[in-house]
Order: C-alpha cells, then sequence, then structure tokens
C-alpha cells in the first residue's frame, strides 16, 4: 500500500532537513521505496534527500503551481514507489502571505491529505515545548498533527522535562536528535551547501542513521502514514497524453557552479521533445555539437568565478552561439554568467561571456528573496508578449546596470521594476521558473528550439 507523511518545522533551523534526511536514509535501508519531496522553490535540501534515496527529490509548490498541478505531479511521482516522505519548508504555516496557507507545507499536507511530523528545536526549553506544540496542534483544525520529534536535547534530565508537556498537550513523541555538532549540516550564505560539491561525507550519513535508528521510532512513523491514492483523475494536463519522440537536444549546464533544477521541469521537457545533453561549463571546451538550445540554470558561480573566467574556450563557444541566435535560456547563476563579468565579495573581477550587457557583484550586496509574478514585455522562447508566469527570486548578488530597453519582464508585484534581459535569442533572469507553473512553458522552449533549428539548416 502507497503511503506518506509530512516532516514540518516550527520554523526555519530547527533541523528539519537532517531528521527528514536521516529518516529516509532509514527507510530506504530498510528496503523501503521512498520518495522524497521538498515543500517550496527550494534547490539544495533536495539534494540531500536524492543523496540517501538515489532518486531526484521533486518540489510541491502551491503559489508556484495550481494545487491541480502539485496533485498530478505528486501522483506521477509516486507510481512505483512505496512511502512518500515530504520535507516542509519554514515553518509549517508559512507560506506566500500572512493571511492564507497558499505556498505553505501545511496546504501541501491538507491538499495530499498527509499527516505531519512537527520538528521541535528544543534546546532551549523544557516545559514550553508542550504549549508551542499545542498551539500548531489548535491553530488549523484541518491539519492532522501526527507527533513530535525533539532537535537540541541535552540529555535524557532534559528529554524527561519536556514529556510531560507533550503528553498534556496530547501530541506523541516520536523520538528526538542529542545536540551533536557532528550532525551539523555545512551551510553558508544562501542556506545549506548542495551535496554536489562533496563537502558531506559518508561518515557524516552513516552517524546520522545511526542517531535516528537509535532515537526515533522510525516503524511508528511508517504506521502513522496514511493511504495515497492514486486512482483520481489529474484534472491538471501538464504532460502530453503520450511522450513526444526526441525532436531537438537541449544543453543542459551541471556541475559544482551550475545545479539548480526541478526535475519535473526537466521531465516535462523531455515529455515535449527534448533530449537533455548534459555539459559542464567548468570542465567542457565547447558546448555539446547538434544541440538546438542551452539551458543554464541556478547554482554557485560566485564560488567558481575564476575557473569559470580561465575556461575562455566555453565562454567563447557561447558566446559565438549566442550571436548566431542559438536559443539560450538561463536563471540567476546563469544570468551572472552570461554576463560581462563577476566581482566577488573582495572587488575582484572575472570575465564571463559578455552575451548580455550587465555585470554582477557580491560587494556590499543584499540577500534578494521571495515569490515574484513577471510579465513578458515582447515575445520570448517561453512566453509571447503580455503573458505572466508566476517564479522565485533568491541570489546574493546584483547587477550594477538595469537592463533599460532588453529588459525581458515587467515584475508584477513591485511597482516600475524591469527585470531581465532578452538578447537576440538568449532569455537570462534573476527569476527561476518551475516550468509546470504554466502548461505552455516546456512545449513553447522545446518548440522554439525546434523552430530555429529548422530555419538554420
Amino acid at each position: 500500500m502507497l503511503k506518506g507523511l509530512v516532516i514540518a518545522g516550527t520554523h526555519s533551523g530547527v533541523g528539519k532537513t537532517m531528521v527528514a534526511t536521516g529518516i529516509m536514509a532509514v527507510l530506504c535501508r530498510k528496503g523501503h521505496k521512498v520518495q522524497p519531496f521538498k515543500v517550496g522553490p527550494d534547490y539544495i535540501d533536495p539534494s540531500y534527500h536524492s543523496a540517501v534515496c538515489g532518486m531526484p527529490s521533486r518540489n510541491l509548490d502551491t503559489w508556484l503551481l495550481e494545487q491541480t498541478a502539485v496533485a498530478q505531479l505528486f501522483r506521477r511521482a509516486m507510481k512505483n514507489k512505496e512511502l512518500a516522505v515530504i520535507e516542509g519548508v519554514m515553518g509549517l504555516f508559512d507560506g506566500f502571505r500572512g493571511e492564507g496557507e497558499e505556498g505553505s507545507t501545511a496546504h501541501v499536507a491538507k491538499l495530499l491529505r498527509l499527516p505531519v511530523v512537527l520538528v521541535v528545536d528544543a534546546s532551549a526549553a523544557a516545559r514550553s515545548v508542550g504549549a508551542m506544540v499545542l498551539g500548531f496542534k489548535s491553530f488549523d483544525p484541518g491539519l492532522s498533527l501526527a507527533g513530535v520529534i525533539l532537535n537540541g536535547i541535552a540529555g535524557e534530565r532534559h528529554l524527561e522535562f519536556v514529556k510531560p508537556s507533550l503528553e498534556k498537550a496530547g501530541v506523541p513523541l516520536l523520538g528526538y536528535i542529542p545536540r551533536r555538532p557532528d550532525l551539523a549540516l555545512p551551510a553558508r550564505h544562501l542556506g545549506l551547501i548542495p551535496t554536489v560539491e562533496g563537502k558531506v561525507s559518508v561518515e557524516f550519513y552513516g552517524r546520522l542513521v545511526e542517531q535516528v535508528e537509535r532515537t526515533i521510532d522510525v516503524d511508528r512513523l511508517l504506521r502513522l502514514a496514511t493511504p495515497i491514492d492514486l486512482s483520481e483523475p489529474d484534472s491538471s494536463l501538464l504532460f502530453p497524453e503520450a511522450p513526444r519522440a526526441a525532436k531537438v537536444a537541449i544543453a543542459l549546464a551541471k556541475d559544482k557552479a551550475f545545479n539548480f533544477y526541478y526535475p519535473d521541469s526537466l521531465d516535462l521537457l523531455e515529455a515535449w521533445g527534448a533530449e537533455i545533453v548534459s555539459f559542464s561549463l567548468l570542465e567542457d571546451g565547447e558546448l555539446p555539437s547538434g544541440i538546438a538550445g542551452v539551458y543554464i540554470g541556478g547554482g554557485f558561480p560566485e564560488l567558481y568565478a575564476r575557473e569559470l573566467s580561465e575556461n575562455s574556450s566555453m565562454r567563447r563557444s557561447l558566446q559565438k552561439a549566442a550571436q548566431r541566435g542559438l536559443p539560450i535560456y538561463a536563471e540567476c547563476g546563469g544570468l551572472m554568467y552570461l554576463g560581462e563579468n563577476i566581482e566577488d565579495s573582495e572587488g575582484k573581477s572575472y570575465p564571463m561571456a559578455g552575451v548580455l550587457p550587465c555585470r554582477s557583484s557580491m560587494k556590499g550586496s543584499q540577500l534578494t528573496l521571495g515569490y515574484r509574478k513577471v510579465r513578458a514585455l515582447d515575445d520570448n522562447l517561453l512566453m509571447s508578449t503580455g503573458e505572466s508566469v508566476r517564479g522565485h527570486e533568491f541570489h546574493l548578488s546584483a547587477l550594477k546596470e538595469e537592463p533599460g530597453n532588453v529588459a525581458a519582464y515587467d515584475v508584477l508585484d513591485q511597482a516600475g521594476r524591469k527585470e531581465g534581459f532578452r538578447v537576440k535569442n538568449t532569455l537570462a533572469s534573476y527569476i527561476h521558473l518551475h516550468l509546470g507553473s504554466k502548461r505552455s512553458l516546456a512545449p513553447s522552449f522545446v518548440d522554439f528550439c525546434a523552430g530555429w533549428k529548422a530555419a538554420t539548416k
């Protein structure tokens, strides 16, 4: 029987990713077919899920995507699986706005009719934990709060001080994680470090699994997980009725510097007729041959600016391709790479591809974060003039120039702001898009590339 549950937190930083990853790892070692998920527009936390489950962790976001699309992507991912484990985002009830649940973990849990296990940081509390949990339990009667996992427990005495308050709140204690600096996940300016960078050792996962097996009742978690019904018809037709035969090859930049992609976006491109060809902007000397498009996602190009700059043959290859009109779509880190240079936090500048009339800088910049709704100013490889789409912005760098008359978008929720660049057939923006947020996005990209290929034969 297919079953699922949600691992949520009282707020950001309580250890959701550590706990969720540990539970996933233990379940997989027990032989269960676990499909991992992450609520929200996160690229980094899912990399930890994927590392222990051996399959892509998929995003569920009820603001970026219509609810019917979220349900369809969830059911599609669960085929031939046994158990869904969904890690939440921020605090359980935190979403797009303070007055509604859209985009929150609670919204996803209710949409999919799954129980919630709440991770609570008890490192600086004892009896007050019960009061906090009671508040979460009573805040939304439509939500099923199945139990609590405590993080930051100092010892047996600390645990015994907390237990009675949870009994009073009427919420089961399912386990705990003690204070252990050696279980802290590596982090930097935008959160955790992606696993692709190799900063997390095999020994770390071993320690985490050993701890979870010892102090969290994973068997009880399995019993608390609720059945999933895959028989409901899909009312959101993101995918074609049958996958299309590949008609174009699209090069995907994927390495330590660029690895922020939604797996469902790539699946959509393939379903609509794209062959995805991975390459590295760090290590390869030129673009793959025979391609009709390029997709450069986000990542941390600022950390690899010297290596990216030193790979001058790749920079020239991409610049020449852009000049001859090869369709190129880039987000965030991809935008930075396509600019003239990247300035690091010390003020040192590194030449980049020079496709776009902009320079990005880490020096003195501030974090830009939030959901965005943008409208296309002109026809581009994803949308027609006037079409709008929802996206997400999350970066520490800033551009030194405004896009001016080559801007790609109006940002509808920030009056007067022009964003992104559209130069020839290149579309680049700080805004990350999920290609499932609008049914036309993936087929438009594939068809645009196919049209360019046919026109340049």
